[in-house]
């Protein structure tokens, strides 16, 4: 199927497509971003003026493409430089660290995402508030077939777009339980959806400005504001403090030792602008943090509540 909008460019870093964009779905079951062998990158979004589907792929050596379908194509295809990082800067960043000076070099073409839309960011991230992963993927992964949309165009496998803000807030009470999910964390995500358009304006302010109006929704903190930050605004400081396993894992792969969240925020202060940077690297390269060995974050079953 012939796109509604195609465009190409040269971005000004190198750029894996892949590394970049992979946090920015969640699980690989995840409707509304799917990878291909070719290895291209799917992304199903709702732009301000209606659903699209986006391919992203190397076209040469020097050169990516976005070719997207829908009523938002054009707007979506005018946002793919930057959600494969046209506005990340590096500037500054100094490994130091023999391990990051390593994965620096083996990925080099990691970029710091910015996807712009922050409501796609925030309902997934509110999902995986102090529950562990796996659970909070398959909410999301339920909610987004039952209530969005399908995806324009020629997918890879069906995918689907995320709801609307009004479909979220008027999802029932039900509902959320029958997709896992507690009366608190659907309750935030209602809440957030009540002023979604405030919300969409963070993507215009600066980082410290966004992150304040997020957390002036009850039930978002630092961590969730730093994980919509990381994909929304392409934020490449925004370090997720409070993360249920993030200080024991820096502590370990970068000093080999335990660390709770005020070592890990002192530990990295060297790296302070470039901190979810650090973070992305050390995944990227596969190092490893504290061998587990205690108890893991249980899974909560919701509906049998």
């Amino acid at each position: 199927m012939v796109p509604d909008a195609t465009l190409s460019w040269t971005p000004r870093h190198e750029t894996d497509v892949g590394l970049t964009l992979a946090r920015v779905g969640r699980g690989p079951s995840d409707p509304t971003f799917q990878r291909t062998r070719d290895g291209s990158a799917w992304r199903t979004t709702l732009m301000p003026t209606g659903a699209a589907t986006m391919r992203l792929s190397r076209l040469s050596h020097d050169e990516l493409r976005c070719q997207a379908w829908g009523p938002g194509a054009s707007e979506a295809v005018a946002t793919a430089p930057q959600l494969l990082g046209s506005g990340d800067d590096p500037t500054g960043f100094e490994p130091s660290h023999p391990v990051l000076v390593d994965a620096h070099r083996r990925h080099s073409g990691l970029r710091i995402p910015r996807t712009g839309r922050v409501v796609e960011a925030l309902v997934p991230a509110i999902l995986e508030q102090k529950v562990i992963t796996l659970q909070a993927m398959r909410s999301w992964r339920e909610l987004v077939h039952r209530f969005g949309s399908p995806a324009p165009g020629p997918t890879p496998t069906p995918m689907r777009v995320v709801p609307t803000a009004e479909t979220w807030r008027r999802i029932s009470s039900w509902e959320w339980h029958r997709a896992g999910v507690d009366p608190q964390r659907s309750r935030t995500i209602v809440t957030a959806m009540r002023v979604a358009d405030s919300l969409e304006r963070c993507a215009e302010l600066t980082p410290t400005e966004a992150q304040q109006r997020l957390q002036s929704i009850p039930g978002i903190g630092v961590w969730t504001a730093a994980e919509v930050a990381q994909r929304a605004f392409g934020d490449a400081d925004a370090l997720s403090v409070g993360d249920y396993h993030l200080s024991s894992y820096i502590g370990h792969a970068l000093f080999g030792q335990d660390f709770d969240d005020a070592a890990m925020v002192v530990a990295m202060e060297p790296w302070r602008g470039h901190r979810y940077r650090v973070v992305r690297l050390l995944e990227a390269a596969g190092v490893a943090g504290k061998p587990r060995r205690g108890a893991r974050m249980a899974l909560v079953d919701h509906r049998r509540h």
